[in-house]
């Protein structure tokens, strides 16, 4: 009998390596949090005084991943005009 994993509260963070700019996370991976999925984005940085640190950010794997497209109902702007008055 295979005994199966529990990756409950754990993750694993991995070197980004297509990062492209500086606002780019250095490490990305991903995070069980109490049976809920996350994906996870560290950035190093430098405190005023000069001190090393990680800042990370945590975004729900079921979250859409761009913002959604605006509808958009087109309705014409002819000032109730009609071709009686146009004057051509």
């Amino acid at each position: 009998m295979t005994e199966q994993y529990d990756n409950t509260n754990s993750g694993a963070i991995f070197k980004n390596d297509k990062k492209e700019t500086d606002s780019h996370p250095e490490y990305k991976g991903s995070i069980n949090v109490e049976g809920k999925e996350f994906w996870a984005s560290v950035w190093v940085n430098t405190s005023k005084a000069g001190k090393q640190y990680m800042s990370i950010k945590v975004t729900p794997k079921d979250a859409q991943q761009s913002a959604p497209t605006p509808q958009v109902n087109h309705v014409p702007n002819d000032g109730g005009m009609t071709d009686e008055d146009i004057p051509f």
